[in-house]
C-alpha cells in the first residue's frame, strides 16, 4: 500500500488551509456490504473464524465501543466482517484519509492522530453513539505491536468509557501477528486466524466502577503474548522469511552489547559485528548456533532493551541525533515532502531542525506517553512521527542501524519517569506539615 505524495515548500506547506473535518457520517447498508465483500479474500485466505461469547446481552441495534487489539491491516477486515450488519464508525489515523477522504468519510472513518492530543475525538465518537446511534470501533493500542505484545494504552481510557456511557465490546485476535508481523516487511505468512468477540462491560458496570478500576479491567483484557500463544498451541510458521528485519525489532545484541548492527535474514538474526547468531525457529522460539542463547523468547529480548534504554536516560547518556528526510501532513490531500533536517531525542523531548533553517520544531517529553513510529511505511521506510494539531512530521532517519524501536522504547521511559517525578512535587504540596 502507497500514499499520494508530492514535493512542497516547507513554507506554502505551512501557509496551506488547514479545513476542518466534517462530523462522522453513518455508513450505510451499501458501504458496510462493501467493506465486508472487500475484507473476504483475506479472510478466506486465513479461513477466518470468529467466535463469540456473551453477545447476546447486545441488543441488536444498541450502539456500543469495540475495543480491538491491533496487529496488522487485516483488523480491520476482522471486525467488518465479524460485526457485520451492525453499522460501525472506526476511527483511524489521519495519514489513512490521504487521497481517499470521500471514501473513509462514506465507510464511517473517524480521523485522529496517534498519540497527540484531539479534544475532537471523544466528540465524535459520542456524536456516533448517540446521535447517528452507531457503534464506534477503537484500536486503543493506537500503533501495531513491535514484539508480539500489547503496547501502552492510555490513561484517560476509562475515563473515555464513563463519558460514553455504552456497552463495550472486546475484539481479540489470534494468529494475525503471527501472518503479518509490522517487521517482515509486510510480507504474508501462511497462517490461520481466529477472533473472540466478547461482550464486556454493561453501562451499569461503567457506572459504578472508578476509571482506575475500568483501565485495569481494561490492561487485562489487553495483557498477551503473541509469540507465547504461538508457542503454547503450536503453531508453525514455515515461511522461510520469518526472520527478515527482526532486527528492526532486535537492535541491540546482548552478546557485545553493540546496537545497530544486527541483521535478520531468511530464518536467522546475526550480529555482523561479534558474528553471534540465533535462528528463529517455526514456533517462535530463539536457539543460538552455539553458545549462550540469552533470550530465546523475542518480547524478552525487546524488554532486556527497555531496560536498557531506561538506564541510558536515568544516566543521563540517551541521545538520539540523525539526519533525517521529513514529509509532512497538514490535509488529507497529500503527503507533502518538504526536505531535510535532523532529528534530536533527548530526556527533554524532541527537536526537529531543517528545511533550510526554516523548520524549528520542539516537542515537550510530556506531550505523549509513547510515539507513532513504523516499519517500511506506506513502502517508504521506517519512519518516527512526532506533530500536533498545526502539522504532523514524518521523519526517516538516513543513519545506519535501526533506531525506530529504541526511539518508541525512549519516548515512553522518559514519558514514565517525568509523569513519576510530577506526582511526586505535588504529592509533596499537598503533604500536610
Amino acid at each position: 500500500m502507497k500514499i499520494r505524495s508530492k514535493n512542497k515548500a516547507y513554507e506554502d506547506v505551512l501557509a496551506m488551509p488547514k479545513g476542518k473535518d466534517p462530523k462522522p457520517k453513518k455508513p450505510d447498508i451499501f458501504f458496510r456490504t462493501l467493506l465486508r465483500v472487500a475484507s473476504l479474500p483475506d479472510l478466506l485466505a486465513v479461513r477466518f473464524r470468529a467466535r463469540y461469547f456473551d453477545m447476546e446481552k447486545l441488543g441488536r441495534k444498541e450502539p456500543c465501543l469495540v475495543l480491538m487489539n491491533h496487529s496488522s491491516f487485516i483488523d480491520l477486515e476482522i471486525a467488518a466482517s465479524a460485526l457485520y450488519p451492525r453499522p460501525l464508525n472506526i476511527i483511524c489515523t489521519t495519514d489513512g484519509f490521504v487521497g481517499k477522504n470521500w471514501l473513509m468519510h462514506q465507510l464511517g472513518c473517524i480521523p485522529t492522530r496517534k498519540f497527540c492530543a484531539d479534544p475532537a475525538l471523544v466528540r465524535n465518537m459520542q456524536y456516533a453513539l448517540h446521535t447517528l446511534g452507531s457503534s464506534v470501533l477503537m484500536f486503543p493500542e493506537a500503533g501495531y505491536s513491535f514484539d508480539g505484545k500489547a503496547t501502552a494504552l492510555p490513561e484517560y481510557l476509562g475515563q473515555c468509557l464513563k463519558m460514553l456511557g455504552v456497552p463495550v465490546v472486546m475484539i481479540r485476535t489470534y494468529g494475525a501477528f503471527a501472518r503479518d508481523p509490522l517487521y517482515n516487511n509486510l510480507q504474508k505468512r501462511k497462517v490461520r486466524v481466529s477472533a473472540d468477540v466478547r461482550y464486556l462491560l454493561s453501562p451499569e458496570e461503567i457506572e459504578e466502577k472508578s476509571a482506575e478500576e475500568l483501565n485495569e479491567i481494561l490492561t487485562e483484557q489487553f495483557s498477551f503474548d503473541n509469540f507465547r500463544w504461538q508457542q503454547e498451541d503450536h503453531v508453525a510458521v514455515k515461511a522461510s522469511f520469518r526472520a527478515d528485519f527482526l532486527n528492526r525489532v532486535l537492535y541491540k545484541c546482548p552478546h557485545c552489547l553493540t546496537e545497530g548492527r544486527m541483521e535478520g535474514k531468511g530464518t536467522t538474526l546475526t550480529c555482523t559485528h561479534c558474528g553471534k547468531v540465533w535462528e528463529l525457529d517455526e514456533y517462535g522460539y530463539l536457539n543460538a548456533a552455539e553458545g549462550e542463547v540469552y533470550f530465546s523468547h523475542v518480547p524478552d529480548w525487546f524488554e532486556w532493551e527497555r531496560e536498557c534504554v531506561r538506564k541510558e536516560i536515568e544516566e543521563g547518556t540517551y541521545r538520539l541525533d540523525v539526519p533525517v528526510k521529513i514529509s509532512m501532513l497538514v490535509d488529507r490531500k497529500c503527503l507533502y515532502h518538504v526536505g531535510e533536517g535532523r532529528l534530536v531525542h533527548t530526556a527533554d523531548g524532541f527537536t526537529l531542525t531543517g528545511c533550510d533553517g526554516k523548520l524549528d520544531y520542539h516537542q515537550k517529553p510530556t506531550s505523549s506517553y509513547s510515539l507513532n513510529a513504523d516499519y517500511y511505511w506506506y513502502e517508504l521506510g521506517d519512519v518516527i512521527s512526532i506533530g500536533d494539531h498545526r502539522g504532523l512530521y514524518y521523519c526517516f532517519p538516513q543513519a545506519e542501524g535501526d533506531i525506530v524501536a529504541k526511539t518508541r522504547l525512549a519516548t515512553e521511559e522518559i514519558w514514565k519517569l517525568a509523569k513519576a517525578r510530577m506526582l511526586a512535587k505535588r504529592e509533596k504540596r499537598i503533604k500536610p506539615e
